[in-house]
């Protein structure tokens, strides 16, 4: 089997990271474990060396790899797992990572009231008062980001939040600090590739493949309280939709046999 596949439109370099992530994910290299030199993977993955450098900076950006100058590249860890994000109901961080033996942790890089943009404004329906609650965190899970949320809150309905501890999970402060039922919430998801800003935030390339999700989410009375833009690393998330019965229509395509 080739490791590199001259007719995928995916780049190579990160062909050769997939392929190396896996290798130490399935335990054929350990942590601490020296790998192959550069030279020899290269000619393995029948790449030259700038590409084979490229892949293996992407998994050190990760956090998987380490060089050291002059002896070569190690298994910096066991990759960590990822998080399953169920599209069933509202869930929380802490709910993806269910019964895992992740570590969770949150960071919250800014708090601030702003007013708010017209995208913003007209999501939350906040009329001529665009005051808005901002709230910027980082996901993260043994010491490895995971996600980077932006909260919007409607500033006239969250007075003193900024107060509080804002490292748990927002919905169960929401729910229980502030008598709101989270009714449901709507989500707009698409693929994306990493801005300079973002990248940093996650530890990972620019342009690398990341999962950004909008959720506006409405209380009992159809009201907006949140609208919520996270973007979670593409190669540590899977998405896990349920879907209901297919019904053919009557009128449906008729298949005829000859």
């Amino acid at each position: 089997m080739k490791i590199v596949d001259e007719t995928n439109p995916i780049p190579k370099y990160l062909q050769i990271s997939t392929w190396l992530t896996e290798l130490v994910q399935t335990g054929r290299y350990k942590a601490g474990e020296k790998l192959p030199s550069e030279v020899e993977l290269s000619q393995t993955c029948g790449v030259n060396r700038n590409t084979l450098r490229q892949a293996i900076a992407e998994l050190t950006a990760a956090g998987l790899l380490r060089k050291e100058k002059g002896t070569g590249t190690f298994v910096s860890a066991p990759s960590p797992s990822g998080v399953k994000h169920k599209l069933e109901r509202i869930s929380s961080f802490k709910d993806m990572l269910g019964q895992s033996s992740i570590k969770a942790k949150t960071k919250v890089i800014s708090k601030r009231v702003e007013n708010a943009d017209d995208h913003v404004a007209s999501a939350l329906f906040l009329g001529s008062s665009k005051k808005v609650i901002v709230v910027e965190r980082i996901r993260a899970g043994n010491g490895t980001p995971y996600i980077y949320e932006e909260s919007y809150l409607p500033a006239d309905m969250f007075d003193g939040i900024l107060e509080l501890n804002l490292t748990g999970s927002m919905y169960d402060l929401i729910s229980e600090r502030f008598n709101i039922v989270l009714a449901r919430s709507k989500q707009t998801i698409s693929a994306v590739n990493t801005i300079p800003k973002i990248a940093k935030i996650l530890k990972v390339p620019v342009n690398s493949a990341a999962i950004f999700a909008e959720s506006l989410t409405f209380d009992s009375k159809s009201m907006p309280i949140e609208l919520l833009y996270s973007y979670y690393r593409g190669d540590k998330t899977t998405l896990e939709i349920e879907l209901g019965r297919y019904y053919s229509k009557p009128n449906g395509l008729n298949i005829k046999a000859e």
